[in-house]
């Protein structure tokens, strides 16, 4: 059986979560101590504490969501035996989440994925005023219906497709009135649903351009090595491994359409027959088994979820 290990992105946090891997695991601490330190302040307070309105500003919640799912993971690799080189045909992550499988793949550091991903949600909250941008969903539109909506709904401002998540559900993104005629477009043509999200900016589109030239600056100052496991990068939907690649898509990715149903369909069409999301949430698990119904998803983010796993001698030693 082929795997894949997946990791969550903004959206899936909520308070306290992480919290019981950290109380019963030391690995788990460890993990949520060295965000901490790298940050400076105590983040996994916020995380296991709250207040919530601290937890989901974009500065907060990118690092933390990593944070979680490191935690996972180094929870996974001790009870379980899991060896990401080993048993891992392929990592990804749902935007910030390609952050979190880069660390999981050892091309960066915790420390490292912390700071960048602070830097990052500082970057894409401030690359445009709160109010003047705006996502939406549009639900039960393909991903080319939905490049059409926002083609005929630009009228001269930013509209994109920012987020092919899986069959019928596009998201757009872009200045507050294009996202708003889109939604209204999208219903002419046939969108079963359009509603705005509750985000804080306008990601993964066009106005982003000012959060990619300060992560290119950031990024370029961080050592990135070859993951254990190739990447599959949201902007391409293609596997990648060479660090100065990785280095170059992570920049694209901020202003670049995450290409989540593509990446899923190559993964699966590559022999994955099981994705493991690992950190906060079950949305990507979810995803998972609209793209590729043959496929099993399964979230790892409990205890619980790490003893099903043991149980079942998920990864195998080496004979």
């Amino acid at each position: 059986m082929s795997i894949a290990l997946i990791f969550p992105g903004q959206g899936s946090q909520q308070v306290g979560m992480g919290r019981a891997l950290a109380d019963q695991f030391a690995v788990a601490r460890a993990v949520f101590e060295e965000v901490d330190a790298a940050l400076g302040e105590s983040l996994s307070q916020t995380i296991f504490e709250g207040p919530e309105d601290k937890l989901v500003l974009t500065a907060n919640a990118q690092p933390a969501l990593m944070a979680v799912s490191l935690a996972a993971l180094r929870v996974l690799q001790s009870e379980t035996g899991l060896d990401v080189g080993r048993h891992a045909a392929f990592v990804a992550g749902h935007s910030l989440g390609e952050y979190s499988a880069l660390a999981a793949a050892g091309s960066l550091s915790i420390a490292d994925a912390a700071k960048l991903l602070r830097t990052r949600g500082k970057a894409m909250q401030t690359a445009v005023p709160v109010g003047e941008g705006a996502m939406a969903a549009l639900l039960g539109l393909d991903i080319e219906t939905a490049r059409a909506v926002a083609e005929e709904a630009a009228q001269g401002e930013v509209v994109q497709a920012a987020n092919d998540n899986a069959p019928g559900q596009v998201v757009v993104s872009g200045a507050k009135a294009a996202v708003e005629r889109a939604m209204a477009v999208a219903k002419t043509r046939g969108a079963k649903r359009a509603m705005l999200l509750p985000v804080s900016a306008p990601f993964h589109c066009a106005l982003m351009g000012p959060a990619a030239e300060v992560m290119r600056e950031a990024l370029a100052n961080v050592k990135i090595h070859a993951p254990k496991a190739p990447l599959i990068a949201n902007v391409t939907a293609g596997p990648i491994t060479e660090p100065e690649a990785i280095r170059a898509r992570l920049v694209e990715q901020v202003t670049g359409a995450v290409r989540w149903r593509e990446s899923v369909a190559f993964m699966a069409g590559a022999g994955v027959s099981r994705f493991i999301e690992i950190g906060a949430g079950k949305v990507l698990a979810g995803l998972v088994k609209r793209i590729a119904p043959e496929a099993s998803g399964e979230s790892v983010g409990a205890p619980d979820d790490v003893a099903r796993l043991k149980a079942e001698a998920a990864f195998p030693a080496q004979g």
